[in-house]
């Protein structure tokens, strides 16, 4: 019985209402016949309520009909806009309310779908640009290499000629020197730059451990600059009289510290002096090695960092790859570094967190 007379369909809800508003009709003018009033008075009265009875159907077919299928349309006209920013509010329990509940599942879905799409797009393009960027590495990467091979293969070609027309033994003996030293040279340069596009691109990474730095500095700076034989520069350093730890990748700062140190000691004056510091403040530890010597030009202090660059007033013609290795180490580890000119001379410096 509950479910011959429930409403949870439009069809019900159609027949229920022209039924009651027959009914309604009928009795109304059932009952305007027996009121004892004038034949013209009781017409009037009942034409009255039929207007208000066609009102209230009205309402109710537009509450039932017409307002449900006004806001599907305004649903399905921003789907079809891709705008399903609102969901259909029609909340009744019949077919346009299970119509307005699977639009808005049908709303949610599209929108998950977009939006991983989209997600997708970006990822495919963040990875055609990697591509590019990557294709565009790998050939200036053959550039460079092809120019820094020139000096070295021409030489090697030269000598190995010389030994074939040369019939003085020492001579010999010292253009295969020469030979095997281009050789070595070339061996370097190349294990140095694949070392430095290891790191760039990600196929190696930082091991971090914990050491006292301190210690570490002094074992690096002891090979490189103490425990030689000769030396035509005055040391000078700073360091703190107990250990100080951190927690980074040991072998990738002694690459750091060989190269900055070796940098400063190829580049300082005759007789000059090479300061070597490490502080502590604020709970960081701050690196920093200079020399008397050459002026770097302001405008070509950000370039030193470069792969392949060389300033052409520098004292030594190295690879160009040290000091780009030195800024992709230090940046893996977002750790600042920067270089500077001092009065009479340049400073390099870095900075890394003190760990207990």
């Amino acid at each position: 019985m509950r479910e011959h007379f429930s409403l949870r369909t439009v069809r019900k809800k159609i027949i229920m209402v022209s039924k009651l508003a027959g009914i309604v009709l009928i009795v109304s003018y059932l009952i305007s016949t027996w009121l004892p009033l004038d034949e013209d008075v009781s017409f009037l009265l009942w034409v009255i309520f039929i207007i208000l009875l066609t009102l209230m159907i009205d309402y109710l077919l537009g509450r039932f009909i017409s307002n449900p299928i006004s806001k599907i349309c305004e649903m399905a006209h921003r789907a079809a806009r891709l705008d399903f920013s609102q969901p259909c509010k029609v909340t009744s329990k019949d077919e346009f309310g299970e119509l307005a509940d699977n639009l808005n599942k049908m709303s949610e879905n599209l929108q998950d779908t977009f939006e991983k799409l989209e997600n997708a797009n970006s990822r495919l393009e963040q990875d055609v640009q990697r591509e590019r960027k990557l294709l565009g590495e790998r050939k200036e990467l053959i550039d460079r290499l092809s120019h820094e091979m020139k000096t070295p293969i021409g030489v090697i070609r030269a000598y190995a000629e010389g030994i074939q027309d040369e019939t003085d033994e020492w001579k010999r003996q010292k253009y295969s020197e020469i030979i095997i030293s281009e050789t070595e040279r070339m061996g370097m340069l190349i294990e140095t730059l694949l070392d430095l596009s290891a790191l760039e691109n990600g196929a190696v990474s930082l091991t971090p451990e914990r050491f006292d730095f301190v210690e570490f500095v002094e074992m690096v700076a002891g090979r490189l600059l103490i425990d030689i034989p000769e030396t035509n520069f005055i040391l000078e350093y700073e360091l703190p009289e107990r250990k100080v730890f951190v927690d980074t990748d040991k072998q990738r700062m002694e690459q750091v510290l060989d190269n900055l140190i070796v940098n400063a000691k190829k580049n300082v004056s005759p007789k000059g002096m090479i300061r070597l510091s490490v502080t502590e403040q604020d709970n960081m530890l701050h690196f920093s090695v200079s020399n008397q010597g050459a002026f770097i030009p302001t405008e070509k202090l950000p370039k030193i960092w470069e792969k392949f660059y060389r300033d052409k007033n520098a004292k030594y013609h190295g690879s160009g790859l040290g000091l780009a290795i030195v800024a992709q180490i230090l940046s893996m580890q977002d750790l600042e570094y920067g270089v500077e000119n001092l009065s009479d001379g340049v400073r390099f410096f870095f900075s890394l967190p003190i760990i207990k």
